[in-house]
């Protein structure tokens, strides 16, 4: 650095010392302590990696909070929130230890005027998914939010996010069958007796077909808490958790065979929203890991113009 552009960085760091600082030169006027206090949906990307692969980045929004604890202090250190996210995100990968580390540095950061702090951060995770029967790999994006929180020095977390299925209506599954029996008995009322050949080139033919039952893309957005860090699934591990509970998660690459099986798999798993919720209910409540969830199914009727809806919950989100 030449000794000019020495002598201007100076002048700016000495002129920088002197700008005023109402947040933290001047007492408030009301006092009173302040639960969470922050910055919501900072763009940063964060440092992800999938079981033994490489680190990539991924954009994220991120909320970071601390409480106010001292009743007389004007404000935070905000800005300082910011920095420690910057710092981190370009350091370290997105774990759980790497989580509590960060809340702590939240909280160090405030130089007493704070004693908890808590961390949400919302991504996109790129996930490749085999076909349900060929060897075609296609990917999905699953939306996921990890919650933090320190509060005076007890660690909690959850993971959120959407995993979207295929339900189709048992009502109309009903409806459909009795309308096709009722084509069968029309289409053969005046035979004794049928034969199998007959039957099965019956049912191969599309005016046989009068009626299928609806089904709807659906969405289950989850909440689930967990008892430790330590015995935590990975994200991906509890959406396989809900996709299996579910039985009909969406696909991305399919061939025919595939499509077979997804509609196959639909016709064994005929579900009302209250049948999704109890199907991941059952799997939540017998996983000792989990200390609380809560769960909103959305059928997007295909029949109607309205949803269906159904919500499932054990204990309290502490976020």
């Amino acid at each position: 650095m030449s000794k000019t552009s020495m002598e201007t960085a100076n002048i700016l760091m000495n002129a920088s010392s002197l700008l005023p600082d109402v947040s933290h030169e001047r007492e408030a006027t009301i006092h009173g302590a302040i639960e969470t206090v922050g910055m919501e949906s900072i763009e940063m990307p964060i440092r992800w990696k999938n079981g033994e692969g490489p680190e990539f980045f991924l954009p994220a929004r991120i909320d970071a909070t601390v409480n106010l604890k001292e009743h007389s202090a004007k404000g935070i250190h905000m800005s300082r929130l910011y920095l420690s996210l910057s710092k981190w995100t370009a350091k370290s990968a997105l774990t759980l230890a790497s989580l509590k580390k960060i809340l702590i540095e939240f909280v160090e950061d405030q130089n007493g005027l704070s004693d908890s702090a808590s961390i949400r951060i919302r991504f996109d995770l790129p996930i490749q998914r085999k076909a349900l029967v060929s060897d075609k790999l296609g990917w999905r994006q699953y939306p996921i939010e990890l919650g933090a929180y320190l509060q005076k020095g007890d660690f909690g977390f959850y993971i959120g996010g959407e995993v979207l299925y295929s339900s189709t209506c048992p009502c109309s599954a009903a409806l459909a069958r009795q309308a096709m029996r009722e084509k069968f008995e029309a289409d053969f009322s005046t035979l004794d007796s049928v034969s199998v050949d007959a039957v099965a080139d019956w049912l191969t033919q599309e005016s046989s077909v009068v009626a299928t039952p609806h089904a709807q893309r659906s969405s289950a957005y989850y909440k689930v808490q967990f008892v430790s860090p330590q015995f935590a699934p990975t994200p991906l591990q509890l959406i396989d958790l809900i996709e299996d509970a579910l039985g009909t998660a969406v696909q991305s690459a399919v061939k025919r065979q595939d499509e077979q099986e997804f509609a196959r798999l639909n016709g064994s798993n005929l579900m009302f929203c209250e049948d999704a919720a109890r199907k991941v209910r059952q799997v939540l409540d017998t996983n000792s890991r989990v200390s609380a969830y809560h769960v909103k199914f959305v059928h997007r009727e295909s029949l109607h113009p309205h949803d269906a809806v159904a919500e499932i919950s054990k204990g309290r989100i502490i976020l």
